[in-house]
């Protein structure tokens, strides 16, 4: 009898699906969802209703869409699922929504309780006003995912607008940190001149030494949040002799590491098109996480191998061997490795490797790790780019061996 009667009632208007039922109370619903979002306002802002409304009538409309789009079975498990093909051309109000959140200050959990109410608005008015039919169980479902669809990619940007706003906080913090570490470093220097053959000399060394481990700290902060911006890293490239500029960081390395033996070959023809400085830091930056993370006192060797069309720089060291999935998440920034906290590193941002990978694709390169037995190695391979650039220096194969 129930199957008589439907029709009838829904040829009436007594009954409707319900994208009809959004489609006819959009006001109510929308009245419903400003006055939630009223109370979910960041402590101390006041938005007007025309904020609070933004992208959510489009968001209405792109379901009113969806649940009046036929949908096959497969298509309905892979959405249920997460496994919903990603929306071609411009972006949803979903993402719009997400973004506005992020700029206006809304926690995630602020915003998700957006579509919570938002989903609870709409069955519960649709109930009140008894347009349920025979559908509405399908309806309810379909209503459901696109609620989980709207809040899967309003989520995706709401975490995107974050994370640029914490670079650009991140940007500007290592950038005004750079003027008082300067003022920091020059007094520390004329100290440390100031205290030589003093009792004081150590301390003064100290203090620069200090000073300047923060100073790179910053420089990292720095091309960290230019390369997480979308800027990339910035190269000052010219023709040059990598094994020299290598050889000169390793002499450097030997000071400031007298624990750690270090040895360095060159073979082959080295010169090409680089940023001398940027691979000098790659360098610094493979030596000492081999220092702090290999074996203590263990030999690490640095290595320098012109190929056809490449060169590659290779650091190596004794220590214990990583597992896949560590070597797949070294070059994440603000890692650190497990092995610091007995080594004083145990504050560390992680950042020297992101560094070194992101010198390495600025070059048009790449850098990989393998750990196999007791030894590790991560090895940066850069095109030389201009190989007319590097005839014009002298084509002689070097061998340089213990250097």
């Amino acid at each position: 009898m129930t199957a008589d009667v439907t029709p009838r009632l829904e040829q009436e208007g007594v009954l409707m699906r319900l994208a009809d039922f959004i489609q006819a109370n959009t006001e109510r619903i929308l009245d419903d969802a400003v006055e939630f979002a009223t109370t979910q306002t960041p402590v101390g802002v006041k938005f007007d209703v025309k904020t609070l409304r933004n992208d959510i009538p489009l968001i209405l409309r792109a379901i009113v869409l969806d649940l009046r789009t036929a949908q096959s079975p497969a298509q309905q498990r892979a959405k249920a699922e997460g496994r919903a093909p990603e929306r071609a051309g411009p972006e949803s109000a979903a993402t719009s929504h997400g973004r506005s959140r992020a700029d206006d200050g809304f926690g995630v959990n602020q915003m998700i309780a957006e579509y919570r109410a938002l989903r609870a608005s709409v069955l519960r008015l649709w109930a009140a006003d008894e347009a349920l039919v025979t559908a509405s169980i399908e309806d309810m479902i379909r209503f459901n995912e696109a609620i989980d669809q709207a809040v899967a990619e309003s989520l995706a940007e709401f975490s995107r607008t974050e994370e640029s706003w914490r670079n650009v906080f991140l940007g500007a913090l290592g950038h005004d940190l750079r003027g008082p570490l300067h003022a920091v470093i020059g007094t520390a220097e004329l100290l440390a001149d100031s205290t030589r053959d003093t009792p004081y000399a150590r301390q003064a060394e100290r203090i620069l030494k200090g000073a300047v481990q923060l100073g790179q700290l910053v420089d990292s902060l720095l091309d960290y949040c230019r390369s997480t911006l979308g800027a990339g890293m910035g190269l000052k490239k010219s023709v040059c002799d990598l094994g020299k500029a290598v050889a000169e960081e390793v002499d450097l390395l030997r000071a400031a590491l007298p624990e750690a033996p270090l040895t360095l070959q060159v073979t082959g023809t080295v010169h090409g098109d680089f940023d001398e400085v940027r691979i000098r830091e790659a360098v610094h930056n493979l030596v000492t996480n081999a220092a702090k993370y290999g074996d203590e006192r263990g030999e690490i060797d640095v290595s320098v191998t012109g190929e056809d069309v490449q060169v590659r720089v290779s650091v190596s060291n004794t220590g214990e061997p990583l597992s896949s999935d560590t070597i797949n998440a070294l070059f994440d920034p603000l890692r650190r490795g497990s092995s610091s906290a007995h080594k004083g590193e145990h504050a560390s941002l992680g950042l020297g490797l992101f560094i070194v990978r992101e010198i390495a694709r600025a070059h048009g390169g790449e850098v990989t790790a393998h750990s196999g037995g007791r030894i590790t190695t991560f090895a940066i391979v850069l095109p030389r780019r201009s190989d007319a650039a590097a005839m014009m220096f002298d084509a002689r194969d070097s061998v340089i061996v213990g250097i």
